[in-house]
């Protein structure tokens, strides 16, 4: 009898942004939030998902903060590699190369998530994989959008949209290894998301309901709510 061995899930970081938009300084993935760089938060909860075999993060290759200021990352299930791109998508290829490189396999998983989302829950990565591990596809965390949406012309509105089929994308996103990055190497570094190199091959991710905290760190005001949410955290902990 032939042993056959269930694809495994690995989780993808891409931790190579300058962080443009966010006012801060400094790439935003060290800005330092409840004590801690950002991404150790997002690290922290990934860490807890047991079903993830390593957590791949993808630097820039002339990143020389994150060894000071994660030691000790390194290890049997905390991965890391510098072969981070001009766009988010070339940090992913880059990253999908170094997990192939590393023993995956293209049938294996990769859950690609922002690095900025750092108050990501182990539990909602969890339910993204319940959804997924048996999907000829894949899917992605995401939230149906409740807010009335606009077109804009010139700084003004030119319509309003319908929001009743409209979601939000969020990260993590789960594809299988192989599928993504024949997917990307089609689509180029233009998308935005994981999904849409998938979907521009004509396949349908699967919509896994997420949760309004799980907000990208982007803009200024981010960072103080971030802040709080892991301040109570912590209190709530203690």
């Amino acid at each position: 009898m032939i042993e056959t061995t269930a694809p495994r899930c690995f989780a993808l970081l891409p931790c190579a942004g300058v962080g443009s938009r966010s006012g801060a300084g400094l790439p935003k993935q060290y800005v330092s939030l409840a004590g801690r760089p950002m991404v150790a938060h997002t690290l922290e909860a990934l860490a807890e998902v047991r079903r993830l075999q390593a957590t791949l993060v993808v630097l820039a290759p002339d990143d020389d903060r994150f060894e000071a200021m994660l030691p000790g990352f390194a290890g049997e299930r905390g991965w890391l590699c510098r072969r981070g791109g001009a766009q988010r998508a070339d940090t992913v290829v880059g990253g999908l190369e170094e997990l192939l490189a590393r023993g995956a396999q293209a049938d294996d998983w990769v859950l690609v998530h922002d690095a900025a989302r750092c108050l990501v829950r182990p539990e909602w990565v969890d339910r993204l994989i319940d959804a997924c591990l048996a999907d000829a596809v894949g899917g992605l965390l995401a939230l149906p959008i409740a807010d009335t949406l606009k077109r804009a012309e010139g700084g003004r509105v030119a319509e309003t949209l319908p929001r009743d089929d409209k979601w939000a994308a969020q990260t993590p996103q789960m594809f299988r290894i192989g599928l993504l990055r024949e997917a990307l190497a089609r689509a180029g570094t233009a998308v935005t998301d994981d999904s849409s190199a998938i979907e521009a091959m004509g396949l349908r991710p699967r919509l896994v309901e997420g949760d309004a905290a799980n907000l990208k760190v982007t803009w200024p005001s981010d960072f103080t709510l971030a802040e709080r949410v892991l301040a109570a955290r912590a209190k709530g902990r203690s």
